[in-house]
Parts: C-alpha cells; sequence; structure tokens
C-alpha cells in the first residue's frame, strides 16, 4: 500500500513599500522637499504636507500651479540623487535579517520612487536586492491605486490572495487593500484605516512575515 503524495504547500509571497517601510528616509525627503520649497519660495511646511500624500506632479499642480512641472520635476530629481549620494539614512531594525531570510523570488519591492534611487539606498545599507521592483516609472497609477501592487504580483505569477504588503503610509496600505491583498502596517504609531494586522516597528513584524511566506500562520489577517 503506498501513501499519497503530498500536496505542494501554495508559495506565498510579500510585497514591500520601502520608503518608511524598508528604509528610515523620513528626515531625508522633508529636507529635500524643504531645499526644492525654499528655490521656489514656497512654505516648506505645506509643501510636504501635499508631498506626503500626492505624487511629483500632483504635489506641483497644488502648490505651484504657475511653475512649469517639468522644471520642478527636473529640480527634485536632482536633490533627490545628491541625497541619495551624499544623504544619512539607515535601514529599519530587522530589515536586513527579515530580507535575507526570505526564500528567493517570494518578495518584491513597491515604491513611489525610482529604481536606481532605491538601488542606492540598499547598496550603502547592506539591504539585498529582490528579482521584481515596481517604481514610479513602471506605472501610471500611483498608489493608492491597486496598479503598482498587482503589477508587482503579476510580475511574480502571485495570485493577489497569496500576497502580504507590507507598508507605512495610508495611500500605499489602501493601495493594497484595492488590490485584493492581505496588508500589514509597519513603522507607526496608529494602525492606517483597513490593515489587517497593525505592528509599531518593522522588527516586530519581521517573524509573522517569515511566518507568513512560510504558511505556518494560520491566519494572515488575525
Amino acid at each position: 500500500m503506498t501513501s499519497e503524495p503530498a500536496r505542494p504547500t501554495r508559495m506565498r509571497y510579500v510585497l514591500f513599500d520601502v520608503d518608511g517601510t524598508l528604509i528610515d528616509a523620513l528626515s531625508n525627503q522633508r529636507r529635500v522637499w524643504g531645499t526644492w520649497a525654499e528655490r521656489y519660495g514656497l512654505d516648506a511646511d505645506e509643501v510636504y504636507r501635499v508631498a506626503l500624500r500626492t505624487r511629483p506632479m500632483e504635489t506641483f499642480a497644488q502648490v505651484a500651479a504657475d511653475r512649469d512641472p517639468r522644471e520642478c520635476l527636473a529640480a527634485l530629481h536632482e536633490l533627490e540623487d545628491e541625497d541619495v549620494r551624499s544623504g544619512v539614512y539607515a535601514a529599519f531594525e530587522g530589515a536586513s535579517e527579515l530580507l535575507y531570510g526570505l526564500p528567493p523570488g517570494s518578495w518584491a519591492l513597491v515604491t513611489s520612487n525610482y529604481e536606481h534611487r532605491v538601488r542606492g539606498r540598499f547598496l550603502r545599507t547592506g539591504l539585498p536586492m529582490p528579482d521584481v521592483i515596481v517604481d514610479a516609472a513602471a506605472v501610471e497609477e500611483g498608489k493608492p491605486s491597486p496598479v503598482p501592487y498587482m503589477r508587482a504580483a503579476a510580475r511574480l505569477g502571485a495570485a493577489p490572495e497569496d500576497c502580504l504588503v507590507v507598508e507605512d503610509a495610508p495611500s500605499g496600505v489602501q493601495s493594497g487593500l484595492r488590490a485584493g491583498m492581505t496588508v500589514w502596517g509597519v513603522n507607526a504609531a496608529v494602525a492606517a484605516e483597513g490593515v489587517h494586522r497593525h505592528f509599531a516597528t518593522l522588527r516586530e513584524a519581521a517573524p509573522h512575515i517569515l511566518a507568513f511566506t512560510s504558511g505556518s500562520q494560520g491566519d494572515a489577517a488575525a
């Protein structure tokens, strides 16, 4: 009598936001936008408040409608690229161990930034790079649209129900939820609306994320 072959375990995937989730870049973002605002004689705090919830071209339309948006974007890119080269920032505690602990091919980055900057920051902080990165240039619709996370899942060959999104910002949370994925929030004092689970830090979330990919966590949304 032969026993039935074991059913293969269904692979699970993790889709990470970058800035604020894996990389501590909040002060860098504020400084870059502050310098940009000074160039145009704008209130730095107001500009940053708008920039936190919109893509750059939408920010320009709100805070500098009388300026050439292409010129605004070129100035912002110049400042951001310089920050990658000389800015001081670090990976969040636990990020390196978490990413190195994930199975190859099981995770991706979904960022509103650009891939060359992500690679520069990861290189400087010692974080590994995945095979799949969906950046601002890869999609026409940014977060909170579901498109960025859906694009990452498609490139991984993953079904939305098998994906865990790890985010720190409300717009990213909404992007993951609209894509039909499980969404966990990290690195925020208060849980964003709609998250299935909330962790105060990435380090606190790390063992649960690893358990999700291994399938040992019975209820990912618990």
